[in-house]
């Protein structure tokens, strides 16, 4: 079994979920290719430093990522720091030779992502990004329930992520909020996950057309050391909110079938409905992350009886069975960061592609792009393949 030495940089909520999953692995998965050791992890915290040696059990801690990333005993990089930091953090990792796993968005830009995609190709390491939802058992259930037609024809995806993380007009003016810190604002944060399971689930999208608003336009101002879901006071001075609370799209698959999409952090009620419909015609089926064991499937030639029936997640799907036997024995979050980092460490053993990589979401910010031009020109736009030559730093 190969060693995999892992360096990971942010060592905020993600990157202890990602520290707790490679923990995690020799325990869930005894099959595997590779056996993970955290060798080095960089935060700008002091705190943290300590938690991941001591809580952790990170060889190292640093507060200079390029630390990490030219350590000899590391050979996969997890960037788990602040958007616009992703793509410094991946081409010092790509030019040491070190594999590279990048939280979405890969970068706070198209362009971004287009430069990071660049440098791991150039490389030629091996990429993931964490479009995590792939891996929910259900999820992967609905994939081969399209894939082998049991649904007919696909005409329309219904796809949403609506979260209420920014819906508190007290919530500090964190990096998430501005474009020139975090990059764009759901579009990127979250409608990224919603297109890429439609990619995942039916294909590439040919052409988009889109709107965008911010609800809440000036937030406080952090005070030193408020953590980036903080909260303020109604006297603290506020600042401007310059990227977007909600981003909306129609769309056509390059197969023709319809899709529509949403993305708020603004909305008030649903919590984490990271959500999609796939309509065929011979059948349709949902899936929900707020209800992430249950899969609404509907397939009227197979009995008498009409509507929606709920599959309950279990060991019948894969990777349910790692975490809990049984049905109806519920997984949740963690467990799906467990699974991709899984395959992430496997494919680095073997030395073969993950998926999704550094591919996957240079296919997003393909969308995404066609979107911006959307929401300037108020028409449809055409995706267009981000090409190498439009790379720039």
């Amino acid at each position: 079994m190969r060693r995999v030495g892992i360096g990971l940089v942010g060592f905020g909520w993600m990157g202890q979920a990602h520290s707790r999953s490679y923990r995690r692995i020799p325990m869930l998965f005894p099959e595997r290719d590779g056996e993970p050791e955290l060798v080095a992890c960089c935060d700008m915290v002091a705190e943290r430093r300590e938690s991941a040696v001591t809580a952790f059990g990170y060889r190292e801690a640093t507060a200079d990522w390029r630390a990490v990333c030219e350590h000899p005993d590391v050979d996969a990089v997890v960037v788990t720091a602040p958007n616009m930091l992703h793509v410094d953090v991946i081409e010092a990792a790509c030019a040491a030779g070190k594999h590279v796993f990048c939280e979405k968005p890969v970068g706070g830009t198209p362009e971004q992502t287009l430069y990071a995609w660049e440098a791991a190709r150039t490389a030629g390491v091996i990429t993931g990004v964490g479009y995590n939802y792939r891996f929910a058992p259900l999820v992967r259930h609905a994939a081969e329930l399209i894939g082998s037609g049991r649904l007919g024809e696909i005409t329309h995806f219904r796809g949403r992520f609506f979260s209420m993380y920014g819906n508190d007009p007290l919530g500090v003016l964190s990096w998430r909020f501005q474009q020139d810190q975090g990059g764009y604002g759901v579009s990127s944060d979250l409608l990224s996950h919603s297109v890429d399971l439609a990619h995942a689930l039916v294909g590439p999208l040919a052409r988009v057309v889109g709107t965008r608003a911010t609800v809440i336009r000036e937030r406080p101002v952090p005070r030193p050391g408020a953590g980036h879901y903080g909260r303020g006071s109604a006297g603290d001075p506020t600042g401007p909110v310059t990227n977007e609370d909600f981003a909306g799209m129609l769309a056509v698959f390059e197969s023709g079938a319809q899709a529509t999409f949403e993305s708020s952090r603004a909305l008030v009620g649903p919590e984490s409905q990271m959500a999609f419909d796939v309509y065929g015609t011979k059948g349709a089926l949902a899936w929900n992350l707020e209800r992430l064991n249950e899969l609404r499937v509907y397939l009227p030639d197979e009995g008498p009886d009409t509507g929606y029936t709920t599959v309950f997640a279990g060991d019948r799907f894969p990777y349910h069975g790692s975490f809990v036997p049984g049905s109806a024995n519920a997984i949740g979050f963690e467990d799906l960061v467990a699974i991709e980092d899984y395959e992430f460490l496997n494919a680095v053993a073997r030395g073969e592609p993950h998926e999704p990589g550094f591919d996957a979401a240079l296919a997003y910010v393909s969308v995404q792009a066609a979107l911006v031009r959307s929401w300037d020109s108020g028409a449809w736009e055409d995706v267009v393949p981000l090409a190498a030559a439009e790379v720039a730093p």
